[in-house]
């Protein structure tokens, strides 16, 4: 059996940078870059090396030799085993500074632009702001997995969840241990329960979703009088369908188990339906800051047609069609295509049309039929946009594509392709959704 490479001893280290996790970037004396956890620009560290590559290493902090004054004292004691947060260890000021920093280095190194990202809009709250919570379950643990791996870290108060998250956790591992209700194992395929999911709304009600290997748990009734014992905000309780032997978390269907199978929330003066498979962001206040920057961008007057792709429940379409004389929106998943109609009616909005489908297609589509939007915006998944997506927007010929990013990356890679159509990047802004985590919004305006 071959015998895994001797590391090194622990090195000194000179930290002079971030990588995209928020790990410190440093390099070895014989010039390889090394990525350091829990290391802060700035400070010198002995590091023992985990694991040498062909280009570059990986270690993690041993001692601190000469730490940063960005430096703290993390403030939850599930940090930094728990895979939720990466940058508690840093001051918030040093967070919102990498973050612009991120964004802009994508954009110069992976799109080829010039333009500088000068400004991120920072977060009041930097705890308690997430709107929904995934727990994974796995044996007796409900929390979430451990950086890197797949191994579920008990959590039993997330500092990023309401505490309404919290007692309805401690309520589902109660009627498991009780009626002896097993977790789903991702190895086997067997056991019932695989995700708690909790979506809350800024009037703090919660509505609770348990992601099941099958189409019915043991004791129902015992565990809709659990749950609603537990969180009196609760406004309903669903039960998701996963058989497949996968990854994914949410359900192929769902059933009432008790109350409402939606929650109510307002946003950018609208009211919106939220149903447990539907996109919404999961910062409010800040993605009322984000969707208001891309309205800015996208500069309409009263008489243009846009076009939302990726519409989710119709948040970013129905903020434009009061400023359009038209919004179109287009999305993949059948239940928000069906809450965004119910959201425009609720909202009293009439010119807006939505349909559901794969964007490629509906973008496609509407090119082939003449359809010519005066804005485009999209806001896709983390991987972007596909190929055949830039090009058929490109088709409409927007005179505006106004592009929302949760990942730097991927929006660098589709500005580039952008660029090749002769649109190009006028400008962009970051806007932190997520604090305490190495993720970032961002929201850019290219032009023909």
């Amino acid at each position: 059996m071959k015998k895994p490479p001797l590391l090194p001893p622990p090195l000194p280290l000179s930290i002079h940078a971030y990588g995209s996790d928020g790990q410190g970037v440093s390099r070895l004396p014989d010039g390889m870059t090394c990525f350091v956890s829990g290391a802060l620009r700035g400070e010198t560290c002995l590091v023992q090396l985990d694991k040498v590559g062909k280009t570059c290493a990986w270690g993690h902090v041993q001692e601190l030799l000469e730490p940063s004054p960005a430096r703290q004292e993390p403030d939850c004691p599930h940090f930094p085993s728990c895979g939720g947060c990466a940058l508690r260890h840093m001051t918030y000021p040093e967070e919102l500074e990498f973050k612009r920093q991120k964004v802009s280095d994508c954009l110069t190194r992976i799109g080829g632009c010039q333009t500088p990202v000068s400004v991120i809009y920072g977060a009041k709250n930097t705890d308690r702001y997430r709107n929904k919570v995934q727990f994974p379950i796995s044996g007796s643990s409900i929390g979430f997995y451990a950086a890197g791996t797949h191994a579920v870290t008990d959590v039993e108060d997330c500092l990023l969840q309401p505490q309404s998250s919290a007692r309805l956790r401690r309520a589902l591992k109660e009627y498991m241990a009780l009626y002896q209700v097993p977790a789903y194992d991702e190895r086997t395929g067997r056991g019932l329960l695989r995700h708690l999911y909790v979506r809350s709304n800024q009037a703090g009600e919660s509505l609770c979703c348990l992601l099941c290997n099958g189409k019915s748990l043991p004791h129902e009734p015992q565990l809709v009088e659990t749950l609603r014992q537990a969180e009196p905000s609760l406004k309903g309780i669903v039960l998701g369908v996963n058989e497949r032997k996968t990854n994914v978390i949410l359900g192929d269907s769902y059933r009432t188990l008790w109350g409402q199978d939606h929650l109510m929330d307002h946003m950018c003066s609208l009211s919106f339906r939220l149903s447990v498979p539907s996109f919404y962001q999961v910062n409010t206040p800040q993605a009322e800051l984000l969707y208001g920057l891309a309205l800015d961008y996208a500069a309409l007057t009263g008489t243009e047609t846009a076009l939302d792709l990726y519409c989710g429940i119709g948040t970013i379409t129905l903020c434009l069609a009061r400023r359009a004389r038209r919004a179109i929106g287009a999305e993949i998943v059948p239940q928000a295509i069906a809450d965004a109609k119910a959201n425009a009616q609720r909202n009293g909005i009439e010119n807006t049309e939505f349909f559901c489908g794969d964007a490629s297609q509906i973008a496609a589509r509407l090119a082939q039929e003449g359809t010519r939007p005066h804005v485009i915006t999209v806001d896709p998944p983390r991987k972007g946009l596909a190929g055949d997506v830039v090009s058929s927007i490109a088709c409409m010929a927007p005179e505006r594509v106004v592009y929302i990013s949760c990942d730097p990356a991927t929006l660098a890679r589709d500005v580039h392709r952008f660029a090749q159509e002769g649109y190009l990047l006028q400008k962009a802004a970051a806007v932190d959704l997520f604090p305490r985590t190495p993720h970032v919004e961002t929201v850019a305006l290219l032009k023909k």
